[in-house]
């Protein structure tokens, strides 16, 4: 009752909010529905959470001796990644724009009395191209192999920017950058996996995307951007190109495994800015996962032996579980596959068809 009050608050304010701004009426209708779809959605995931809490865990093998990439990752739930994997003796990479914050997370994980495993830094901005490939000839000129690609960097609302590139930033950032990621280092996947042990890319997605839809035609929103759709949209393409892939691999009998994650509703920095945060601070502090409780699915999806050779799959809450209905239609699978590789220009992803 408490949480649905709250939210019936946030809702109604922020449709006000809505109306009282100078927008074309269509625009104030549809920001509006998307509003209340987003905290409909969200208080159906954010029970899930509370009713699976006690399922949603993994566990941590130690003396792993694998080498792991995360984007992202110096704060929130990749920071609490990193923690656990290390804990694994698990060798970490971060690709993240701040060089600093990612040696400064080495220490302190340090201090904390965790000796095992490591973590090398590169500087990566995940939605600049040109940065993207730097990143990953860096990654092959130190390392032949790579066991786990965690695709974690990710923006959510925010008003309308581009990247340097000249695509939307949210679906520059959570999907196309990790396209190119998953596609320049597919070949140092590809030597880590075995029958016995494969390599698993995990890319880090949303219950948002049940709301989302690819517009092929207006992909960087540009005659009509609302925040959230756009959001929506960069996590719909994720587990889209999640299952898309693996069967690719699996074709190619490639012993390279994708996952897509919901990592559960958190409380981190992604939700400063937004309507929740202003108008019911409350309401992240007492419902919803603390960064540690969302790394377990994504610590799930690279560990867990449960998941051998069972790539493709949606995880919430350390559970298997089918995306929307949408992220499973094939023939816009293949669609966003064969545009997304035009938009980059890549003629063959990796060597597969």
């Amino acid at each position: 009752m408490i949480v649905a009050i709250g939210c019936l608050v946030i809702i109604c304010a922020t449709t006000v909010a809505i109306i009282r701004s100078k927008k074309p009426f269509k625009l104030i209708v549809a920001e509006a529905k998307y509003e209340i779809m987003y905290n409909i959605i969200g208080s159906k995931y954010m029970m899930n959470d509370i009713i699976m809490r006690k399922k949603n865990k993994t566990d941590l093998p130690s003396n792993l001796e694998k080498t792991a990439i995360i984007t992202g990752g110096t704060r929130g739930i990749g920071s609490e990644v990193i923690r656990l994997l290390l804990t694994c003796d698990i060798n970490v990479i971060i690709g993240c724009r701040n060089v600093q914050q990612g040696e400064a997370l080495l220490k302190n994980i340090r201090d904390m009395g965790i000796t095992t495993g490591n973590i090398t830094v590169y500087q990566l901005n995940i939605s600049v191209i040109e940065s993207v490939k730097k990143f990953a000839n860096q990654v092959k000129e130190d390392y032949q192999k790579i066991d786990y690609l965690i695709n974690n960097a990710g923006i959510m609302f925010g008003p309308y920017v581009e990247s340097l590139d000249g695509y939307e930033s949210q679906f520059s950032t959570n999907y196309l950058g990790h396209f190119l990621l998953t596609h320049l280092l597919l070949p140092e996947l590809k030597r880590a996996g075995s029958e016995k042990s494969y390599s698993r890319v995990v890319n880090v997605s949303s219950c948002a995307h049940v709301l989302g839809r690819i517009n092929f035609d207006d992909i960087n929103c540009r005659n009509r951007y609302i925040a959230s759709e756009a959001y929506a949209q960069s996590k719909l393409a994720q587990v889209m190109f999640s299952v898309y892939l693996n069967d690719l691999l699996k074709k190619e009998n490639e012993c390279v495994q994708i996952h897509s994650v919901h990592p559960g509703i958190v409380n981190t920095e992604l939700f400063n800015g937004t309507s929740l945060k202003k108008l019911a601070p409350w309401v992240p502090n007492l419902f919803f996962k603390t960064p540690e409780q969302g790394a377990m699915p994504i610590l799930y999806a690279c560990l867990s032996p449960d998941l051998e050779g069972k790539g493709g799959t949606y995880i919430d809450n350390c559970q298997v579980i089918s995306p929307s209905n949408s992220a499973l239609d094939k023939d816009v699978q293949e669609k966003l596959f064969s545009f997304t590789k035009d938009l980059l220009n890549i003629e063959k992803y990796s060597t597969l068809l």
